[in-house]
């Protein structure tokens, strides 16, 4: 590697990337579902063009056997192909799934704490600090109401029990 002093001061480094670092980029996992999925859909794509050839050979196969125009023949191996696709197709699903979750919990988060609070301290300003204050305590109280509704459906489920279940 050439540091900045064997390129110059104003010289631009215009080396292409070596395939270490190009493929070291590409096996960085992925942690949003979303682009999970965006990554799936072309290999779901290839496995259902190769289930289609393997399908329709396997057809024709088994259509001039049954015609008797050939004899027994070596057909594709249409379950493993079919598994395959399968297991794309589950993937995707976990991963949509994973995805709406997700979203329900950001959108849950935002009904509970529907103020943003920064954490950053400010030039200690009197009217910002009362301001950040205020603030504090909305969210607070909205968070006191949401787990006093969380217990008293609590309790309700727990009244609904017969004695007699809790006992065992």
């Amino acid at each position: 590697m050439a540091t900045s002093q064997q390129l110059g001061v104003g010289a631009i480094d215009n080396r292409q990337p070596t395939p270490s670092t190009t493929q070291a980029q590409q096996q960085q996992p992925i942690d949003d579902p979303t682009s999970k999925v965006k990554v799936l859909v072309p290999h779901l794509r290839e496995s259902l063009v190769n289930l289609m050839k393997i399908t329709s050979h396997n057809f024709i196969n088994y259509a001039s056997i049954d015609n008797a125009i050939k004899s027994e023949s070596q057909s594709q191996r249409l379950d493993k192909t079919l598994e395959e696709f399968y297991s794309i197709c589950d993937r995707i699903e976990l991963n949509l799934r994973l995805a709406k979750e997700y979203m329900i919990q950001g959108a849950e988060s935002a009904h509970h704490t529907p103020i943003s609070l920064s954490a950053n301290k400010t030039d200690g300003s009197q009217g910002d600090t009362l301001s950040n204050y205020s603030q504090y305590i909305s969210t607070v109280k909205t968070q006191i109401t949401c787990a006093r509704e969380i217990h008293d459906a609590l309790q309700e489920c727990c009244k609904k029990f017969p004695s007699s279940t809790l006992d065992k």
